[in-house]
């Protein structure tokens, strides 16, 4: 009989272990009930907010219903650099933003001026086994956060409330002052390009634009000047000076935490997303080039040997006082992956 108490003592001990294990994170469990908050720094009803809550409804079918993300456009959880900060210490879960560079301004990498020209070009810099995309992974890593995928926005350029002259000779200057956010590569780029460069936030630029402090911008594209912008610009130089890349990442703790089963369904729908708006993404901008031209802005066409001689002249001029920034080995073998 006491044989037969131990036998049973030990099956209920191993059955207890068993199921513990089972209910811990990341462990037997294939799928567990996961309620995840995703913030992102668009308004509702903009493609942005459309793709997040279209890989919030992916990721809860590919989860058998297990894993639900609730949606917080509009930076409703913070400035996009703060999230970040938030997500590595794992107060929030995702995050579909550009890159904050608080930490380390290096991570601003992702948009030096002139790595890519054209649209195919950013598709190959920013591939997922590339050397940027790589760095930028375990640079996240360093931050506890686990990059799942870029999300391509637009090339940027240049929005001004005064008619230029030949802007299409980067050589001869405008005379024009533009706000620059404040960072060097962007002050450095308006300056090569022919424009007097004022650091401004971009909370006050509308504003500065308006009372005249300057007469233009630099440092988005035509979606954003056209949401914030339009009332106030009368032209648009589209010179692709950077291109806007916006990422989907996470806590990197919770990422290791998920059944391999989890993981490869949070990896697969983040590769969708991703792919989905490459297929996207330049449409989008031919449509708001025409959205901007529609309210009255006047959008200059520049060809393909003027695009190339803005690219050559902020490469000679701005790349050797950047490269510091970033890292000048990591500059190096980013630009030798594009040659």
């Amino acid at each position: 009989m006491k044989k037969i108490v131990s036998i049973v003592l030990i099956l209920v001990m191993v059955f207890s272990l068993t199921a513990c294990g089972a209910s811990d994170d990341g462990g037997g469990a294939a799928l567990q009930e996961r309620k995840w908050k995703i913030g992102h720094v668009r308004p509702t009803e903009t493609s942005t907010d459309d793709d997040v809550n279209a890989f919030a409804a992916e990721l809860n079918e590919a989860s058998e219903g297990n894993i639900t993300l609730e949606v917080y456009p509009s930076s409703q959880l913070g400035n996009y650099t703060v999230v970040q900060e938030r997500i590595g210490i794992g107060d929030i879960e995702m995050q579909l933003a550009p890159l904050g560079t608080s930490v380390d301004k290096s991570m601003g990498i992702a948009s030096a001026p002139y790595f890519a020209s054209t649209w195919g070009e950013a598709k190959a810099l920013f591939d997922m086994d590339g050397v940027l995309m790589t760095a930028l992974a375990e640079k996240m890593e360093k931050q506890n956060l686990k990059l799942l995928a870029p999300y391509p926005k637009y090339f940027g350029g240049i929005a001004l409330a005064k008619e230029p002259k030949n802007p299409e000779d980067p050589y001869e200057s405008t005379g024009i002052k533009i706000r620059v956010p404040g960072i060097k590569s962007y002050e450095k780029t308006a300056q090569a390009l022919g424009f007097i460069a004022t650091p401004i936030a971009f909370s006050e630029a509308f504003t500065s634009i308006q009372t005249g402090i300057v007469d233009g911008a630099i440092g988005s594209g035509a979606e954003g000047y056209y949401s914030s912008f339009k009332d106030v610009v009368k032209y648009y130089l589209p010179v692709n000076d950077h291109f806007e890349m916006w990422f989907l990442y996470m806590s990197n703790d919770l990422f290791n935490k998920l059944s391999d089963e989890e993981k490869e369904i949070v990896l697969t729908t983040a590769k969708n997303l991703e792919s989905g708006r490459w297929d996207r993404a330049e449409a989008e901008e031919l449509d708001y080039l025409k959205k901007l031209a529609d309210e009255g802005i006047v959008v200059y066409e520049f060809t393909d040997e003027e695009l190339a001689t803005f690219a050559k002249k902020v490469r000679e001029e701005v790349w050797p006082v950047i490269k510091e920034d970033f890292g000048e080995e990591l500059f190096n073998s980013v630009v030798d992956s594009i040659k």
